[in-house]
């Protein structure tokens, strides 16, 4: 088992032996902020082949607005996820890479994710549509 980690207060806490404390954790509310945007993800996703430049980024992409990319990329290399490597030369080239932490998240919970999508998607998208048509019908 992992060691204790202070937690917001004080309180201690063990992550193995007490997983409803990770309520609490500002470290599981982080983590699961990389979802809360729909596209994070997705960049994540189309890096994990190797390092990209915008427009690749884009056409790899589809679907997503010059704006909207540059926005996600900022919040990524903020958060950690996404170096951004400018080559010196001219015309300027920039490319995007994922860090080891990016890479770490897009090999671990992103794939089991995945799998799990794979897996159950069929179901989940069947609850989805019942319970909007139980919302709709009289």
């Amino acid at each position: 088992m992992r060691d204790t980690h202070a937690m917001m207060g004080g309180e201690m806490t063990d992550h193995e032996g007490r997983g409803h404390e990770w309520v609490a954790d500002c470290r599981l509310r982080a983590a699961t902020d990389l979802f809360t945007h729909t596209w994070d993800p997705v960049v994540l996703a189309a890096l994990r082949a190797g390092p990209r430049r915008r427009r690749e980024l884009r056409a790899a992409i589809g679907g997503i607005s010059d704006k909207v990319l540059t926005d996600t990329l900022r919040r990524l290399l903020a958060g950690g996820l996404v170096g951004r490597h400018a080559h010196a030369e001219a015309p300027p080239r920039v490319e995007y890479r994922l860090t080891v932490l990016g890479q770490s998240l897009v090999e671990g919970p992103m794939v089991a994710l995945g799998r799990w999508a794979v897996d159950h998607g069929d179901e989940l998208l069947a609850a989805q549509e019942n319970a909007a048509r139980r919302t709709t019908d009289p």
